[in-house]
């Protein structure tokens, strides 16, 4: 917590402070262009990676980057996409996953979170990925059925976001892009789904488009 106050005071002593123009800009409202969909792991910071301000983004984070499919009984994580979507407009969304993902480590290993039922629970959501991975790279170490399990999950939680209504109707509408990623801890890269070679390839090689039908991945990065 020291640590934590510490850092709280050097903000309102010098980072506020040298950007009262931009928090005056915020206390009237937010427009971010993009939600950011990405994993609780401590290890990353959207705004870092993305270079962003305050303002910039709207973030949804939880264990694994997981969207369960739309339900009217949903919980936060679909509010949270409708009030993006339908309430701020925004105009992209990423959905993140990351390098050395525990979540998906104990979606391939129950074991692993056997004794934590809530999160054994919750990684249930994710049971598409398991089973794909499962079924289809049985050949694999287990390092890279981790890697294959991290790229497949941003897939498969597209997949459920294209089953929200806000966010079909704006797809629809042409008004909303999808992106997959997947960010790298280990050497700060981002790899982007690139749905016409069905691969992840290095953002800066990917082109940035609509997120559409997905062929089946026919080459994995080791992530």
């Amino acid at each position: 917590m020291e640590k934590l106050i510490t850092g709280l005071h050097h903000f309102q002593s010098h980072i506020f402070q040298s950007h009262k123009e931009l928090f005056s800009r915020l206390a009237l409202g937010q427009a971010p262009e993009a939600l950011f969909i990405t994993c609780s792991d401590s290890r990353i910071n959207p705004n870092m990676i993305t270079d962003t301000k305050p303002g910039d983004l709207f973030i949804l984070r939880n264990a694994g980057n997981i969207i369960p499919a739309y339900n009217p009984l949903s919980g936060g994580e679909a509010g949270t996409i409708e009030f993006a979507v339908g309430g701020l407009g925004v105009k992209d969304i990423i959905v993140c996953g990351h390098s050395l993902c525990g979540a998906m480590s104990g979606l391939l290993n129950p074991d692993q979170v056997e004794h934590m039922p809530l999160v054994k629970a919750w990684l249930q959501q994710a049971e598409a990925t398991r089973r794909v991975v499962r079924d289809n790279y049985s050949n694999l170490s287990d390092v890279e059925l981790l890697s294959v399990a991290i790229q497949e999950n941003v897939l498969a939680q597209i997949e459920n976001l294209k089953t929200h209504p806000a966010v079909a109707s704006r797809l629809s509408q042409g008004a909303l892009t999808i992106h997959g990623w997947v960010y790298k801890i280990q050497t700060g890269e981002i790899f982007s789904y690139d749905p016409k070679n069905g691969q992840f390839c290095p953002l800066t090689d990917a082109k940035i488009v609509p997120e559409a039908a997905r062929p089946k991945m026919n080459t994995q990065v080791t992530i």
